[in-house]
């Protein structure tokens, strides 16, 4: 179901993004005014999704986010439910195709919503959107565009003299660099497969071509122009999607609608890597979502993935994650105690100057620097009145970030959930002390209020500080 969208509350948006295509950050301008339709490449179900599909679903939530507040957005996160990987899954386990996608997505939704992803408008799943596609395929056939052979059907890239613009690839370059031994059914090494025969043990339709099933690339055309029309204001996806998958996209899309561009923007996210290494299931440093969020809280692996710029890559480590904990202990403890109303709430809104951050192409650095600047003025304040104000700001800061869903008593409570060791109260302890001699008595606070969440008593005295299990 599509959000209702209240035109009284819109707020006057001056966004500027990062478009692939034109390779520079341009202002953005809806196709139709007031209104965005925007397009994320979403999950292949054959398994739990890794750290890295995550980046794309938190960065692009946040786009979402930032967009609702000016605009009716209408948010399609596709689900591709056939696909070769699938299939091979379905043998190695010998369970059905639909069990193990049905299991996956499931998996899927709720281990982004772990992470504060909210759901998109519509969630298109590929097995659901076949007849568009064999419509399309027809229609680039029909076009000049594409070709039948042996059962298959495949683009023509070589009547597309636009192909490689959106990856700035030259694609005279690329057929004299091929090494890439080409199907006998194919033209050209670099034409691609918009629909290809299925065996009677694999997944297939009925189609003018014969029973078979469509290429990866077709599926996401079809489906955006279902839901979204011919030409849509945002495609956004990882960087390891430009090409050839994008790229692909684009071509197809375009060709079948007589060079109608198929996105006016196009916005990539940079690569996640392990320890400065490329996150690869054949280096075996692939870390799953679902297995993360039993032992760490979605806020504090969601902050870690936004605290890169999302265009810049990211590197992923246990500094990241426990820099990514302190940060947020710091922003519930700036809130901690305060009592804000839902009317409170309810009239608060967003410094300026961190929607100027997101909107200057999602810049989420500056705009936690910004949230941190606010929990500082909050820290300082004496004044209830003020205080209060102060805590719905932050409040309605951590609502447009998706940070600060929880109660601060539970947040700080939540550290307690296994039993703290001596060495790592030991190094609290330190930590605290040292943020004392140096008079960020903020950080010592926070260090505190955390100790006595996780139950434990300090006290301070001539001789240093002493600690026990257990308070009062």
């Amino acid at each position: 179901m599509i959000a209702s969208f209240d035109w009284q509350s819109r707020v006057f948006m001056t966004l500027q993004l990062h478009d692939t295509l034109q390779g520079k950050k341009v202002p953005f301008v809806p196709l139709k005014e007031g209104e965005v339709t925007m397009y994320l490449c979403g999950p292949t179900v054959y398994n739990y999704a890794h750290i890295g599909n995550a980046r794309p679903a938190v960065v692009f939530d946040l786009l979402a986010r930032l967009l609702r507040r000016s605009y009716k957005l209408t948010f399609a996160r596709n689900i591709t439910d056939v696909d070769d990987k699938i299939n091979a899954a379905s043998v190695e386990t010998g369970k059905p195709i639909d069990e193990i996608t049905a299991r996956f997505i499931t998996a899927y939704n709720d281990d982004m919503a772990a992470l504060g992803v909210r759901p998109p408008d519509i969630e298109p799943r590929a097995t659901q959107h076949v007849g568009e596609m064999v419509a399309m395929i027809k229609t680039l056939i029909d076009k000049g565009f594409a070709y039948e052979a042996e059962g298959h059907v495949l683009f023509d890239v070589s009547s597309d003299e636009s192909y490689g613009t959106l990856s700035k690839r030259d694609l005279r370059e690329m057929i004299a660099g091929s090494r890439v031994e080409v199907a006998p059914y194919k033209k050209a090494a670099h034409d691609f497969v918009l629909w290809k025969p299925s065996t009677p043990e694999l997944p297939g339709w009925d189609s003018p071509w014969g029973r078979g099933r469509p290429g990866w690339h077709i599926e996401c055309s079809a489906m955006a122009e279902k839901h979204l029309g011919t030409t849509i204001d945002i495609h956004a996806g990882g960087r390891d999607l430009v090409f050839p998958h994008h790229e692909n996209e684009m071509a197809q899309s375009s060709c079948a609608h007589d060079g109608a561009p198929f996105a006016r923007y196009w916005l990539h996210n940079g690569f996640l890597s392990m320890d400065q290494t490329k996150m690869s299931k054949s280096l075996g440093n692939v870390l799953l979502v679902h297995e993360l969020i039993k032992t760490i809280p979605g806020e504090v692996i969601r902050l870690a993935l936004l605290s890169a710029h999302y265009k810049q890559p990211l590197d992923w480590s246990d500094e990241t994650l426990e820099s990514a904990r302190r940060m947020l202990d710091r922003l519930y403890g700036a809130v901690q105690g305060v009592e804000v109303s839902e009317a409170d709430r309810a009239a608060a809104d967003v410094p300026g100057d961190l929607i100027a951050a997101l909107e200057d192409d999602l810049n989420s650095p500056r705009a936690m620097a910004a949230f941190f600047a606010l929990a500082k003025e909050l820290n300082k304040a004496t004044d209830d009145r003020k205080r209060i104000t102060l805590a719905a700001q932050m409040y309605a800061s951590g609502d447009l970030l998706g940070l600060l869903a929880n109660d601060p008593e539970e947040w700080f409570a939540g550290h307690a959930t296994g039993d703290l060791a001596s060495d790592d109260i030991e190094a609290l302890i330190e930590k605290r002390n040292a943020a004392k001699a140096e008079r960020d008595f903020e950080t010592a606070d926070i260090i505190r209020d955390q100790l006595m969440a996780a139950g434990i008593t300090i006290q301070d005295g001539r001789e240093g500080t002493t600690w026990r299990r257990g308070q009062g």
